[in-house]
């Protein structure tokens, strides 16, 4: 399926599981984490620290309102501080094992794209359209993935979970983003993979709101927020 794009000057993308593979970058990080927590504390941690990340380590999937599917990382990293503790931790023993434990993935090595995306920007600018991104991961391994990919002059703005903007699902980034580029929400689409991407452009009055099927939501999870559901990014390209 490919959507329309009349009426719309800027297309605002989500990034982990809308414009790069999801699992690849992540779920070796939460078994990562797990296995360290739990050699650092001497206390089997997985079975809640994969419920507050919302993963299921058996399918090896995130789910769409877990933690990890729309939660910055500096909230991560707090929230599992208080998941060690609350599993009887004491707070400092707790600080330690998140010293030695607490790691990011690799923005680089672990980046797989979802589809072509020197084509579908460079085709969205010649046609008269800006390029955002908003994420909810940190600028600087933002900034490496796309420099990684050679994309970074093909992106117009981004705005990042420490960029000091309210994040997901808040309208904050996607108003962030117009003002920064003059372009009006109603005349701006955002695509994404996440019940939290979607209701952050339906707070911010978008012209059209994409879900997609690469990322954490479903086609039910999606369904009731988006203007159309498409099963990858590449649906922009046209047939």
């Amino acid at each position: 399926m490919t959507v329309q794009l009349d009426g719309i000057d800027l297309v605002i993308f989500d990034k982990d599981g809308t414009l790069i593979d999801f699992g690849t970058m992540w779920s070796g990080w939460a078994e990562t984490l797990a296995e360290r927590l739990s050699g650092a504390t001497g206390r089997p941690v997985d079975d809640p620290l994969f419920a507050m990340l919302g993963y299921d380590p058996v399918a090896r999937r995130v789910t769409p309102v877990g933690g990890l599917a729309a939660t910055p990382m500096a909230r991560l990293r707090e929230q599992t501080r208080d998941l060690l503790v609350a599993e009887g931790v004491p707070a400092t023993a707790a600080d330690d094992a998140l010293a030695i434990a607490w790691h990011a993935p690799d923005p680089v090595g672990l980046t797989h794209p979802l589809a072509d995306l020197d084509v579908l920007f460079a085709r969205l600018r010649t046609s008269g359209r800006r390029v955002a991104v908003a994420t909810t991961d940190d600028r600087d391994p933002t900034v490496r993935t796309f420099a990684a990919l050679g994309l970074t002059d093909a992106i117009d703005a981004l705005v990042c979970a420490d960029d000091g903007v309210a994040v997901k699902p808040a309208s904050d980034m996607v108003v962030h983003l117009c003002a920064a580029l003059d372009v009006p929400p109603a005349r701006t689409a955002v695509v994404g993979d996440s019940p939290a991407d979607l209701q952050m452009a339906r707070a911010a009055g978008t012209g059209l709101v994409v879900g997609v099927l690469t990322g954490v939501g479903g086609r039910d999870d999606l369904q009731p927020l988006a203007d159309v559901i498409l099963g990858s990014v590449q649906g922009l390209l046209g047939p």
